[in-house]
């Protein structure tokens, strides 16, 4: 299995590498680094966030970034650009956006989890130009055209 390498930023000398919270977890979890101290959001607050880490994915892979259901469900953030990719080849900071739709003022302090990742291998395809598509029965029926039942 191939090694999902992550450098700390200068100055992360606390925070635990990403890990996954429970044998069966899908998702990694990512923390808030704030060594400046905590940040509080209002509602209709975007904030990006440092994980304090860079990261070297696999060839073929990607990280998607997804909200913590509870911090979510509980709590009223969400990741505006959900899912987020971090590509393959960058190796900068990986910064999480959180979007605050709560009504209470709600406070992040450093090392909390704000995000997980979820690693997921990519397919690439050639590229091709045509005049026609094949027909389906669906057709070109967008959002909505299958209905709700």
């Amino acid at each position: 299995m191939a090694a999902i390498k992550f450098k700390r930023v200068d100055g992360n000398t606390d925070l635990p590498l990403p890990g996954y919270a429970t044998p069966g977890a899908a998702g990694m979890d990512l923390r808030a680094y704030l060594p400046e101290g905590p940040l509080r959001f209002a509602h209709g607050d975007l904030r990006m966030i440092s994980t304090g880490f860079h990261v070297e994915l696999p060839p073929g892979t990607e990280m998607q970034i997804r909200p913590r259901s509870g911090l979510a469900l509980k709590h009223g953030f969400i990741i505006p650009n959900s899912p987020g990719t971090v590509d393959e080849d960058y190796r900068g900071v990986v910064m999480i956006g959180l979007y605050y739709l709560g009504t209470d003022p709600f406070q992040i302090s450093h090392g909390d989890r704000i995000a997980q990742a979820v690693i997921a291998d990519v397919r690439r395809y050639a590229v091709a130009e045509v005049a026609t598509l094949s027909d389906t029965e669906r057709g070109a029926g967008g959002f909505g055209s299958t209905g709700l039942k």
